[in-house]
């Protein structure tokens, strides 16, 4: 079953609340589509959304990446050699991570709906549904807590809380969430690099009494030396995200002492599930933990992270909320929520439904 064209194009699906982070203040959420048609028709649909800072591929270069004079490696091609078509992708796009995380959901959509079953049954699902943390960027106590509420009321009860830029505040958020819910919520925090080794060590040991679930990369992402050298009650809690791009960066973390117990791993960052089952296998042989998170995406590509994440008994967490927060998309479906619990599509490929 041959690949027949290639298609792709950039779409602003609007966010509707802006929100910070240690790096940055999100207020426009635009990502690259692509679709990759069979000759029976069917399509395969993609997404893809980098965080430049991160990864150092901007949007205009994702996008440029998936135009149709670069793309024409793939016309032709068999679908049922998708292993191979995977690491044709890998090998043409090395600078180009979520450009290549669209490829590879596409081309995964495609395969899924060619062999007429859901892709999370082509990948060997092995996990429940799990509960997604919802995210609140840094705001002020009140503003956090009274999101918090929002959230809550809706049936979500783990909530991820971004910090990083006055600790004294971030700790006063934490007592005013536990003192509002108690044990009612799991808290999750992520510093994006916000702290330095000092800082994470006082933050941890005076929020202790809070039960956090785990931080997420609290220091700089090259400084994994820094990482291996706090206490080993936090390297338990950490969870390393922007410090693992590659899975050369998983054997890095690993490397004699170990940096985190948890890899938070994205498909905008390590370039789609393909890359992703690499990732997720050096942790599961290391006994790791695996977070699987995202940016801001369409639910196409939150969609493709969710039938990943379930195939692997070592995800212990899941922070896919990057598609509740956009004002559009492009499809719907691709999976339910219903308390915060994801459930992925029983229908073939990712079972989307176009609505643009």
């Amino acid at each position: 079953m041959k690949i027949v064209k290639v298609r792709s194009w950039l779409q602003d699906l609007d966010n509707k609340r802006p929100y910070t982070i240690a790096f940055k203040t999100v207020s426009q959420v635009r990502n690259a589509f692509v679709e990759i048609e069979l000759e029976n028709g069917i399509i395969g649909l993609g997404s893809g959304n980098p965080s430049q800072y991160v990864v150092g591929e901007s949007l205009d270069e994702c996008i440029a990446r998936l135009q149709p004079e670069n793309l024409e490696f793939l016309i032709g091609k068999d679908i049922r050699e998708i292993q191979s078509l995977l690491w044709r992708v890998f090998n043409r796009t090395p600078d180009n991570p979520a450009a290549r995380a669209a490829l590879d959901i596409a081309l995964h959509d495609a395969y899924g709906q060619h062999l007429g079953i859901p892709v999370w049954k082509y990948l060997g699902r092995c996990v429940k549904p799990l509960a997604t943390s919802v995210t609140i960027g840094i705001k002020n106590v009140a503003e956090t807590v009274a999101e918090t509420e929002e959230y809550y009321g809706e049936g979500f009860r783990v909530i991820k809380v971004k910090l990083g830029l006055d600790v004294e505040e971030d700790i006063e958020r934490m007592a005013k969430m536990r003192e509002r819910y108690g044990d009612e919520i799991i808290i999750r925090i992520d510093a994006n690099q916000g702290y330095d080794l000092n800082t994470t060590i006082d933050f941890f040991n005076r929020t202790k009494k809070y039960n956090i679930e785990l931080i997420e990369q609290p220091i700089a992402a090259k400084a994994v030396d820094e990482m291996k050298s706090l206490p080993a009650e936090i390297r338990e809690k950490i969870a390393a995200d922007e410090s693992i791009i590659s899975a050369k960066d998983a054997i890095r973390l690993l490397d004699g002492t170990r940096a985190c117990e948890i890899f938070n791993i994205k498909l905008m960052k390590c370039g789609g599930i393909f890359q992703g089952q690499r990732i997720a296998s050096i942790a599961r042989a290391a006994d790791i933990d695996l977070m699987w998170g995202c940016n801001d995406e369409s639910a196409v590509s939150i969609t493709a992270a969710l039938n990943v994440a379930y195939s692997f008994p070592n995800t212990k967490y899941i922070d896919l909320d990057g598609s509740l927060d956009l004002a559009k998309d492009v499809v719907k479906g691709g999976f339910t929520i219903k308390n915060g619990y994801m459930e992925p599509s029983d229908k073939p490929g990712f079972g989307f439904e176009r609505i643009d």
